[in-house]
């Protein structure tokens, strides 16, 4: 349902909205937006000026979307042939200028899907069949090839560059300019063309109430990864361990995430 002012529902007289989108209450949709079929939109949203959502794409509550971003267009994959795919998003994400996030492909799940809590900075893009956790930043103009995925409270600098099918892991941060081809192991920071491990992420584990001993233990689990020159099998095992001589309280939980993400690892990790 929708239509000007219909149910708290806000849509300027120049925007465009197919009448098979649904707009929840509360929504607002700003000049000269468009609006395709097959778009839902969650109560509270804000559509800004000449922004443009195609569909099928689902978009949740309290989303920001500003001006001139581009959600929910046709794959940038030349296998793609007009399948219906989608892309799900959802809420309280924050979408700056000229951001561009597309919908999947049926060579892989057939979907885009963004979590909550989200900010995409001006011109960043999201490509076909990318996850995307909760509470990640992407800076200015990062930009995220096909596949790839990103969990939660992940960081990514301006101009960083993931190359498709990477996984970027929680909690890590790169650097401005970076380029990364391979994974990304939780808790670490990168930078440099190709990006390099540099450390962990120790700013924002104690912005995230981090206890000073899980800081330590993931310390250490850093040093058998990137300082022991131990293949990573054997660093693996190595952290598990390490992590079965830890109490919950110590952060064993993240140890084993830490294990088990290095060990399913496809493209290999950043090293």
């Amino acid at each position: 349902m929708h239509g000007a002012g219909l149910l708290g529902i806000v849509i300027h007289p120049s925007a465009v909205i197919d009448p098979k989108a649904h707009l929840a209450d509360g929504v607002e949709i700003g000049p000269f937006a468009v609006i395709g079929a097959d778009v839902s939109i969650g109560r509270g949203t804000q559509v800004g000026p000449h922004a443009i959502i195609r569909g099928p794409s689902t978009i949740g509550e309290d989303n920001r979307i500003f001006q001139f971003a581009s959600l929910g267009e046709v794959p940038q994959d030349k296998k793609f042939a007009g399948e219906e795919t989608c892309l799900v998003i959802g809420d309280r994400n924050v979408v700056r200028e000229c951001a561009t996030i597309h919908r999947g492909t049926i060579q892989d799940r057939g979907e885009t899907r963004i979590g909550s809590d989200n900010l995409f900075m001006a011109y960043t893009h999201v490509a076909h069949d990318c996850v995307i956790g909760n509470h990640v930043i992407m800076a200015n103009a990062a930009s995220l090839g096909g596949h790839v995925l990103v969990e939660d409270w992940a960081i990514l600098g301006g101009f960083t560059i993931v190359h498709q099918f990477c996984r970027i892991g929680a909690h890590c941060f790169s650097a401005m300019g970076s380029v990364v081809s391979k994974d990304i192991p939780p808790f670490v920071t990168v930078g440099g063309h190709p990006a390099t491990p540099r450390g962990i992420n120790t700013e924002g584990l104690r912005r995230r109430g981090f206890d000073a001993g899980v800081i330590q233990a993931i310390r250490r689990v850093y040093r058998l990864l990137y300082m022991s020159n131990l293949k990573l099998d054997e660093a693996v095992t190595e952290i598990r361990e390490l992590a079965r001589g830890q109490d919950q309280n110590s952060g064993a939980e993240w140890l084993i995430a830490i294990a088990d993400f290095v060990a399913a690892s496809s493209r290999s990790i950043i090293r």
